[in-house]
């Protein structure tokens, strides 16, 4: 069974098609979220917010989160805490 996990906003990913969660404020960021929004591969659930979190998927398709990196590892480690 699938791990969900929400980003937030109602907006639930696949926890295990997670690779990596990274600030978007670096260069190295920038220039990947750029290249996934003009590929096509770029999801915003930011709901109109600014993007705290970039979530990189296994299939390379980026998830764009209003919810920083450290919220968001708190719901996966309770998320994972509740299900043990």
């Amino acid at each position: 069974m699938s791990k969900l996990f929400n980003i937030g906003f109602g907006n639930i990913v696949n926890a295990e098609k997670i690779t990596a969660i990274i600030m978007p404020d670096s260069a190295p960021a920038k220039r990947l979220m750029q290249n996934a929004k003009k590929n096509g591969m770029a999801i915003d659930a930011t709901h109109g917010r600014k993007i705290k979190a970039c979530i990189i998927l296994e299939n390379s398709q980026l998830v764009f989160s209003a919810l920083t990196p450290e919220t968001l590892l708190e719901r996966f480690r309770d998320k994972t805490d509740e299900q043990q």
